[in-house]
């Protein structure tokens, strides 16, 4: 892939603390000229949970209240043929989003004015779908010899039909896979056939092969970074603020992400109001050079890490509250002009 080159534009993860998608999408089309990103609203309701969101059509899900599940007692052969036939012939019109479920992205889609470098979606991964969804008697479906292979080819459709839409709003998408089971990775609860480096990134390069243009990837806390690194990514996000050391131990691989062309995006304004609170510019300015000065040890030239780099929230700006998510967007947009302006980009 050719160089990209962000050079510190601001974008988000995507979940937001509102309920109304017209004040979300107005926040965000406020502060996020370059990148917007349409807008989850998992307290609008439960539909927009971020593993319920994108499980329309899986065989035998079910949604009870505030309880998502499949059951595997009854029949669902003939929804697994209707998924794998999609499948097959890359036919992502048959799995859609609907307006219940991310009431913020149909809001997003009909925003006048618009015209982005590019715009974002999200999804959820394969791993965190897998093991947070389960059947009927509380197993992960993830481990279901059957259903189990299905969630990537879902999620890949999703994926490809989210993409298509945002194509509307401008030619070039982002697409960012959010995994924060792989927190996890490498535990008791990973265990099993899915703790394979191998068959974690297999899963994942299926969603990625559903999206065209730029593959982003999201774990909000501390991983085997050499793990993700083995996908077809393009962008790679964490949480900068609160592990900002756990990717610069690998810094081998990150030189040879940033050397093909990868783009880091830094997660380093908290979405927490404890330390929000505390934080400005100059201080996160100051965080965020410290970040990437080991990358530079490396052999990586500072100006590139700082073209190679998008600026996010270190994770969703629920936490925060909308005053708070506010404030944050706000910081968020001032450091990356600050950024801009001291290296000038």
């Amino acid at each position: 892939m050719s160089i990209i080159e962000f050079n510190c534009l601001p974008t988000i993860i995507g979940s937001m603390p509102h309920t109304d998608p017209q004040q979300a999408c107005s926040l965000v089309t406020r502060y996020l000229k370059d990148i917007p990103a349409w807008p989850q609203l998992p307290r609008r309701s439960f539909l927009e949970n971020m593993y319920v969101q994108y499980s329309q059509g899986f065989p035998g899900v079910v949604v009870e209240g505030d309880r998502i599940y499949v059951d595997t007692s009854k029949d669902y052969q003939k929804p697994l043929e209707e998924l794998y036939a999609a499948y097959l012939d890359n036919n992502a019109s048959k799995f859609p989003v609907g307006a219940d479920y991310a009431a913020g992205l149909y809001a997003f889609l009909e925003q006048p004015g618009l015209s982005p470098l590019a715009v974002k979606g999200h999804i959820t991964g394969p791993l965190s779908w897998g093991l947070t969804v389960n059947d009927e008697n509380g197993r992960a479906i993830i481990y279901d010899e059957i259903l189990g292979d299905a969630v990537s080819k879902l999620l890949k459709l999703k994926a490809a039909w989210q993409e298509k839409e945002l194509l509307k709003i401008s030619k070039n998408t982002i697409i960012f896979v959010d995994e924060p089971y792989m927190a996890s990775y490498g535990s008791s609860v990973a265990a099993g056939p899915f703790s394979s480096p191998e068959k974690v990134a297999e899963m994942i390069d299926e969603v990625f092969a559903g999206i065209s243009g730029l593959k982003g990837l999201h774990c909000c806390g501390n991983t085997d970074w050499s793990v993700l690194l083995k996908t077809n990514l393009d962008i790679l996000n964490f949480d900068t603020y609160n592990y900002a050391e756990s990717v610069s131990l690998y810094p081998d691989e990150i030189k040879k992400f940033l050397a093909r062309g990868g783009c880091i995006a830094w997660g380093i304004v908290p979405n927490d109001a404890s330390s929000a609170d505390k934080e400005s510019v100059a201080s996160l300015r100051d965080r965020l050079e410290e970040a990437m000065a080991p990358f530079t040890r490396n052999g990586v030239r500072f100006k590139d890490l700082v073209a190679q780099s998008l600026l996010t929230p270190s994770c969703t700006l629920m936490p925060l509250g909308e005053e708070g998510a506010e404030k944050a967007l706000e910081l968020l947009t001032d450091l990356s002009r600050e950024m801009r302006k001291k290296y000038g980009m």
